[in-house]
């Protein structure tokens, strides 16, 4: 009596652990699978207090849909103080086109998430934006540089990508 009440006793143990090991890759599926819920790249800028000229810019030039899409993508975004300090009336000039408005923004966009902890190894790098044209990531004096714009604040976490702060508008 005692052998099969040991032998019941390792048989339930067994099927314990082995519905303790399916409910686990059970939750490895899940979390794998899980569209991360919260503002895109988007709301997140909407959001913030600097990026009004920005978001203007995005809704102008038509690209609302395609910055709320999946991603993952990665903003450089121009502060309203970059936009400010463009030439006089070059702002002007890219809301009336908005061709070359869309061309300008894309240029602040690249596929992927990149984090500012991977931009580190990446000094003289080429990364291409959505509008195909490169930007060039350099390193100085431990400041991160896309072209000549420097990254102000880094990785601000949206559910579609990530967003860096730059004090340039970058033009292609």
């Amino acid at each position: 009596m005692k052998k099969s009440l040991s032998n019941s006793k390792k048989i339930i143990v067994s099927l314990l652990m082995v519905l303790a090991f399916m409910f686990s890759l059970n939750v490895m599926v899940l979390a794998a699978g899980h569209v991360e819920s919260g503002p895109d790249v988007l709301d997140v800028a909407l959001e913030a207090d600097d990026f009004n000229t920005l978001t203007t810019a995005i809704i102008e030039a038509d690209l609302v849909s395609a910055l709320k899409g999946d991603g993952p993508f990665t903003v450089f975004a121009p502060t309203d103080a970059a936009f400010a300090a463009l030439p006089e009336g070059t702002l002007d000039s890219l809301l009336a086109d908005k061709e070359q408005l869309a061309n300008v923004l894309l240029y602040h966009v690249v596929a992927g998430k990149v984090m500012a902890e991977d931009v580190l190894t990446m000094d003289g790098a080429m990364a291409e934006t959505l509008l195909g044209k490169d930007i060039k990531i350099s390193i100085k004096d431990g400041m991160v540089y896309i072209n000549d714009a420097r990254v102000i604040t880094t990785d601000i976490e949206a559910s579609n990508g990530v967003i860096h702060v730059i004090d340039t508008v970058l033009v292609p």
